[in-house]
């Protein structure tokens, strides 16, 4: 009995002892994050980033759009920033023996852009970030055939206007990118174009769906 007493003892000291380090190092990662440590604020939004490209796709989150949060690349990272890359692609659906386009690239990386950056200034362990840039990237083709990945949308989140002016669980994607200027450029059709520093302007005005509407111009000129 008395050595049962002993294991089960020294077991409890070895546990409290490994949550009193876990402890010391979460807090120490706070402190340091806190302070604009670049390179530990790194090593944090890396690993968040790792963690989310493999675990499972939660309930409340469409596939199309966990696939976007699972393409995230950090591609910069500051002591007030982060920026990241994502991807977006057309989804289609078959119907009478035809595969029909049901949410462009475009509107996928609507949903991709809200969800990320809600996820990156709300759900990053140890840090706190003001600002997130998040960039879409999709699949182009040139005149040879030849696929490319150009940015087609490109938002940069504050936290202040996330924090005051966003209703996350009422708005649209379409919505929530627009209160943060998210930029992009349209065809005539409504597709998107690559952009670049120039001819780029805000989301497009919200159709009763939800939804951007066309624009007939080659572009729209916002924020």
């Amino acid at each position: 009995m008395e050595w049962a007493i002993l294991a089960f003892s020294i077991l409890f000291v070895m546990f409290s002892w490994l949550i009193i380090q876990g402890t010391r190092a979460a807090l120490a990662y706070r402190r340091q994050a806190a302070a604009g440590d670049v390179a530990v604020i790194r090593e944090l939004v890396e690993g968040a980033i790792g963690s989310w490209r493999s675990s499972r796709r939660p309930k409340s989150v469409i596939p199309a759009v966990w696939r976007g949060i699972q393409s995230m690349e950090l591609a910069n990272v500051g002591a007030d920033f982060v920026s990241v890359s994502v991807q977006a692609e057309s989804e289609y659906r078959q119907v009478d023996g035809q595969w029909l386009e049901i949410t462009s690239a475009f509107e996928e990386g609507l949903a991709i852009t809200a969800k990320c950056v809600e996820m990156l200034l709300y759900e990053l362990p140890h840090v706190k970030i003001g600002k997130a840039e998040v960039d879409v990237f999709t699949s182009f083709r040139d005149e040879d055939g030849r696929a490319s990945r150009r940015r087609i949308l490109s938002t940069v989140a504050q936290r202040n206007v996330a924090a005051s002016e966003v209703n996350w669980d009422e708005w649209t994607p379409a919505q929530i990118v627009e209160s943060f200027g998210g930029r992009y450029r349209l065809g005539k059709s409504g597709r998107a174009l690559p952009i670049d520093s120039e001819k780029v302007g805000a989301v497009p005005s919200i159709g009763v769906d939800g939804l951007p509407m066309e624009n007939d111009g080659d572009t729209v000129q916002g924020a």
